[in-house]
């Protein structure tokens, strides 16, 4: 991989670690801080040592905090969509980040998307899931910050619990 894709590469990692500490910090006052903590705080490990350490190795220990953390948000990303459909909040498709259960889905999708791109990466090879990674990582950074950036200049004040 060349040196600028590197560099771009760890940006987006220290970018997405920040994020997920960012988000972490935030979940102090939500009801169910014990399943969403720990779901950023290790989302956020990952970024960091994939960003510090430009890569891991297949069978290290991050690549199964990697798996891991992508299962556990996929578990929540379905708790909240479960929760949502019961009792009606938002729908499945809604971008009204007022609400709680669309925010826990937004960053629940974060996570689930952090990781896949993550685990995409580590195969070191040529194939379709590596060079995704190339484009998904910018692309997911730019839509995390552009998304939270709006939500918090425009509809912080709103929120709904």
């Amino acid at each position: 991989m060349a040196a600028g894709n590197k560099k771009s590469e760890t940006l987006c990692s220290l970018l997405m670690a920040s994020l997920f500490a960012l988000s972490a910090s935030f979940q102090f006052n939500d009801t169910d801080w014990y399943f969403w903590i720990p779901l950023y705080v290790t989302a956020c490990i990952v970024n960091l040592v994939n960003g510090v350490m430009k890569g891991y190795d297949s069978n290290s220990n991050i690549k199964k905090m990697t798996k891991f953390t992508f299962w556990f948000g996929v578990c929540l990303f379905v708790k909240v969509v479960i929760e949502d459909f019961v009792h009606g909040i938002s729908g499945f498709l809604s971008l009204d980040m007022r609400e709680r259960v669309v925010r826990e889905k937004f960053g629940s999708g974060l996570v689930i998307c952090s990781m896949f791109l993550h685990l995409g990466n580590s195969s070191n090879s040529k194939s379709r899931p590596a060079q995704l990674t190339k484009y998904g990582m910018p692309i997911l950074v730019g839509t995390a910050y552009g998304i939270s950036f709006i939500f918090f200049v425009f509809h912080q004040d709103e929120m709904r619990y």
